[in-house]
């Protein structure tokens, strides 16, 4: 199978993720009133369609990515861990109630346990880290010209 076939597949999947992460923030914005930090809860419901057009946007530019096999497998699941754990964490931060040490606006005076707080951290740094690196890595993969048809 040729790379421009497997880019194709890669390209529709992740448009697949990406509709299905952004039905996961509609579905959030509707538990947000049962939520135990509602503000959060809203928080959540934009990650998730925020995250989900992102992961769209990602696979309809991915055939035009020029990237080796490998740094694309590595970006497609950066961009995936980085899309999912955003509103995940996001919405168990105000499932839970907790969230202060890194989204004090957001959290508005709810503290989790000192685990949950060190879990929803983690979730963020590492979410943030990997969106970081999978901008990169694409604005890397669309230098150069148009190939003309």
């Amino acid at each position: 199978m040729n790379d421009s076939l497997i880019n194709q597949g890669t390209g529709r999947r992740l448009i697949r993720f990406g509709i299905l992460l952004f039905f996961l923030g509609l579905l959030t914005g509707l538990v947000v009133p049962i939520l135990v930090n509602p503000r959060l809860g809203v928080s959540g419901h934009l990650e998730g369609v925020m995250n989900g057009t992102f992961l769209v946007v990602l696979g309809l530019i991915w055939p035009r990515l020029k990237l080796s096999r490998l740094t694309l497998t590595i970006t497609f699941w950066l961009s995936m861990y980085g899309a999912y754990v955003n509103w995940g964490t996001t919405l168990a931060a105000a499932a839970l109630g907790a969230g202060q040490s890194m989204m004090p606006i957001g959290a508005a005076g709810y503290v989790g346990t000192p685990v949950q707080e060190a879990i929803i951290n983690f979730g963020l740094v590492s979410f943030a880290i990997a969106i970081l690196i999978t901008c990169v890595i694409v604005l890397w993969g669309l230098r150069g010209a148009d190939e003309q048809k």
